[in-house]
């Protein structure tokens, strides 16, 4: 159930909405939702047993282009200091297709908890998470079997 909403007044009711109904995962838009709704609602769903699926559309819009924006290794350390379960991520190919050295290294950035610095991969110092959770990266967007050779190389 997408908890998405104007306000955390009105997310947060839709969450209650989904758990009443027996609803195990409940999903909202990070970006356009805002951070501090997305911590609301991650500690919503943590105390009720809920999972919480992040999508992360409008995006591109800030991490596609190369001259402005911020790059999506940013957003995801966001999120997951923010809270989440999991998240489209995107891959190395498919509809969400990134540069498979920058899309490994926020992936580990999203799910490890310690990253050693390599800037071929986009990972400019080590970093340690310590006890945050991790996010799990979900592959998404226009995948289907035929892209499984390059998603295992």
């Amino acid at each position: 159930l997408n908890a998405t909403a104007g306000t955390c007044e009105e997310m947060i009711k839709r969450a209650v909405f989904a758990r009443e109904l027996g609803v195990p995962i409940v999903m909202h838009d990070y970006i356009t939702g805002g951070f501090t709704a997305n911590t609301s609602l991650a500690h919503y769903c943590r105390d009720n047993g809920l999972l919480l699926h992040i999508h992360r559309a409008m995006h591109a819009v800030i991490d596609r282009q190369k001259n402005h924006g911020m790059h999506f290794r940013v957003l995801a350390k966001a999120l997951r200091m923010s809270g989440g379960d999991h998240i489209h991520s995107g891959t190395v190919v498919g509809k969400l297709e990134g540069e498979r050295e920058m899309t490994l290294g926020f992936v580990d950035l999203l799910r490890d908890d310690f990253i050693e610095k390599d800037r071929a991969r986009g990972i400019f110092f080590t970093q340690d998470w310590v006890s945050m959770p991790g996010v799990i990266p979900v592959a998404s967007g226009g995948i289907h079997v035929w892209h499984m050779p390059a998603l295992t190389e």
